[in-house]
């Protein structure tokens, strides 16, 4: 009875003292926000991924100072950082969350049937070539299971994945591109795709040199791709002429399909394209899988990955 009373009057402060004994809680959901300000860089941007408004953010945060009597957060102009006590906190996050997640995978493997809701990032050339066909294959073969997807950028996507918005992402890396996976997730390669010299049907052209003066389309300056693009076309002695600039590929067709420019075009973009030809393959991109540490051992995210795999080899097959 007495020790009833005690936790009593200590609940609200969450700080239990009585006598010698001292006990800390830190709220789990506060401990989120703090790692999500880690990841996000801004107020503004975890409230806007998590729906709250930025005061309610500052406040949550305030409240967890009081909690563990120390400073998490300095002001930097008009913005926070992180102080080196917050930094080990969010390590420790990390540790937590790790856990609980596998802690979840392990109770799925115990379950007769796969089910849950996996969500996965793709960028547009492979949630288009690969995603409806997998998520059709799951429907039929796992009905309680739910997939969904979403068409996002690469760095969009792998802090998605370490904020837990996705659990499965599909990424691309081009040649003489590092891998860039950060610490906690786990990438693997899931398909080797062509990239091919494409030119309208009617131009006599029979190598890239060929191209030095005629049009081109490629992604926009200071991406990735672009600066690969950039690079093959000046390992053949020239700086290519860019006419037009865009991130979807599909255009990227269609402008070399009207007779409008040259692209360099992945092996999946070609899938249903006829009208234009490819001179020859010019390299190799990397399609890579990647999901967080310790996730892959739950069952869902085990089936769903299996079947992308799956998928990647027919692919392979007919390249």
């Amino acid at each position: 009875m007495r020790l009833s009373r005690w936790r009593k009057r200590c609940h609200d402060s969450q700080q239990y003292s009585c006598s010698r004994l001292t006990v800390f809680m830190y709220d789990l959901h506060r401990l989120r926000l703090l790692r999500e300000l880690s990841l996000r860089g801004t107020l503004a941007a975890v409230a806007q991924a998590l729906g709250y408004s930025p005061s309610a953010v500052s406040h949550q945060l305030s409240v967890l100072e009081r909690e563990t009597g120390v400073p998490l957060l300095e002001p930097v102009g008009r913005r926070v950082r992180l102080t080196p006590a917050a930094e080990r906190l969010v390590m420790h996050t990390e540790n937590i969350l790790d856990e609980l997640e596998r802690a979840q995978a392990s109770v799925a493997a115990s379950r007769s049937e796969v089910s849950g809701h996996v969500r996965i990032a793709a960028f547009q050339s492979a949630g288009r070539a690969m995603l409806p066909g997998v998520v059709r294959r799951l429907s039929s073969q796992h009905p309680a299971l739910r997939v969904t997807f979403a068409h996002i950028s690469a760095d969009a996507a792998v802090l998605g994945l370490l904020a837990r918005d996705f659990d499965v992402v599909l990424s691309e890396r081009y040649p003489g591109e590092p891998s860039t996976a950060p610490v906690g997730v786990r990438t693997t390669v899931l398909l080797s795709d062509k990239l091919f010299l494409a030119v309208p049907a009617d131009w006599p052209v029979g190598s890239l040199s060929d191209l030095a003066t005629r049009p081109w389309v490629m992604e926009h300056a200071g991406s990735s791709v672009r600066r690969w693009t950039d690079s093959v076309c000046r390992g053949a002695g020239f700086e290519p002429s860019v006419m037009f600039e865009s991130a979807d590929v599909y255009l990227h067709a269609q402008l070399v399909t009207e007779g409008l420019a040259a692209a360099f075009l992945p092996g999946l973009s070609l899938r249903a394209q006829s009208e234009f030809r490819t001179v020859e393959v010019v390299a190799a991109r990397s399609i890579e899988l990647s999901v967080r540490q310790g996730s892959d051992a739950s069952p869902v995210i085990a089936t769903v990955t299996s079947a992308l795999k799956d998928q990647a080899r027919g692919f392979d097959a007919r390249a």
